[in-house]
């Protein structure tokens, strides 16, 4: 069962912008979950990119994403979104869903709970 499913990757250029989704499946009150989203790039580990409680008030962001990307939800839809602005190469990696019922602290500094699969960003110079 795929509890976590992102969607909205894709190819594109430099200082352009992409929205990623990921929606909770049903049956779980996703509102309680601190949600994010990590990426691997090619050849690197998996890190983490951004975060938001399940209060809808504590976010965090990697440094290099914080001024371009924005981290959102939508507790109507089971929905957590990833705005992605002024895209660059350096960002091309396979982007995932995560989500915790312990909150941020632990999405950010342990394993989260849940996982999506994955969609892939590829930005070109």
């Amino acid at each position: 069962q795929e509890h976590l499913v992102e969607s909205g990757g894709g190819s594109v250029q430099a200082g352009d912008s992409v929205r990623l989704s990921c929606t909770g499946s049903e049956g779980r009150f996703w509102s309680n979950y601190a949600m994010g989203w990590f990426r691997r790039a090619p050849g690197k580990d998996r890190e983490f990119v951004a975060g938001i409680n399940y209060n809808d008030k504590d976010i965090e962001y990697q440094d290099s994403v914080k001024g371009r990307f924005i981290i959102s939800r939508d507790d109507t839809k089971n929905t957590v979104f990833l705005q992605m602005n002024n895209l660059q190469p350096e960002d091309t990696a396979v982007y995932y869903c995560a989500a915790d019922i312990r909150g941020l602290w632990a999405l950010t500094s342990s394993l989260p709970d849940y996982w999506g699969q994955g969609t892939q960003v590829t930005v070109s110079s």
